[in-house]
């Protein structure tokens, strides 16, 4: 009895533990979409304000949001290109490694920018400008490199798969085209009567009328026209009437 409590006991506590840990499971993947929610619709408030700013303000604050609108949008793209390409191309991973450390700088990039649109001298950033736009080129021209050739890869494999597929295709196509008709083949006789066995009288077998041996007279010795039987008269029937020569 005391083994049957314990072990119902262990059950229960086991059950506990499982419903505690599937509860926190999901409250963790609750909370992930709820931050990746609030983050994707910061980013599209940020991304809003920034092209906001690069057609409202003049100068280089002006030019200064368009360059941050730029970035985020090229290493957000990439980003997305290559996550996207990993799972099916093992070879993406180090292009990915490859973008992690670019992220980076473009981070760091982005944040230098973001203080410096609230800068009031005016004529500092300006002097800042070529030096923040060659930077700014020099990240996203390296992201849009790996963007256009992780997509450049993908296509290419989509059309060598392609080229084979209609290899194949064409296989198959021939395949069901290729009949042969077998002109030695003799037709089909139709079938015969079989010949009637030799007998020595009627009991032995039948025979055809008109054949030799059924004691028929010969075809042409019959009359082409067999003399009616006359009919037997009755007394209801009326006598046929003479026809009329007029």
């Amino acid at each position: 009895m005391e083994a049957v409590i314990t072990v119902v006991a262990l059950l229960f506590v086991l059950f506990l533990v499982l419903g505690a840990y599937a509860t926190v499971k999901v409250i963790g993947a609750a909370k992930r979409g709820v931050d990746r929610t609030i983050d994707q619709a910061r980013r599209t408030v940020e991304d809003h304000t920034l092209r906001a700013k690069s057609f409202a303000q003049p100068g280089p604050a002006g030019e200064i949001a368009q360059l941050r609108l730029k970035l985020r949008t090229s290493m957000r793209a990439t980003q997305e290109a290559l996550h996207a390409g990993v799972g099916e191309d093992e070879s993406l991973k180090e292009s990915l490694a490859l973008f992690q450390r670019l992220s980076d700088h473009g981070r760091d990039l982005d944040n230098e920018l973001k203080r410096l649109e609230s800068d009031p001298d005016r004529a500092a950033l300006a002097a800042r400008l070529p030096s923040l736009r060659e930077r700014t080129e020099r990240v996203t021209g390296s992201a849009d490199a790996l963007r256009w050739a992780a997509r450049d890869r993908a296509r290419r494999f989509a059309d060598d798969d392609l080229d084979s597929l209609s290899a194949q295709i064409d296989v198959e196509a021939g395949a069901l085209r290729h009949w042969t008709t077998s002109d030695t083949t003799a037709p089909a006789q139709p079938a015969s009567w079989p010949e009637a066995p030799a007998a020595d009288g009627p009991a032995a077998g039948q025979t055809w009328p008109g054949t030799a041996g059924d004691g028929s007279a010969p075809e042409s010795a019959r009359p082409a026209i067999t003399p009616p039987v006359p009919r037997a008269a009755y007394p209801w029937q009326k006598k046929p009437r003479p026809e009329s020569t007029t």
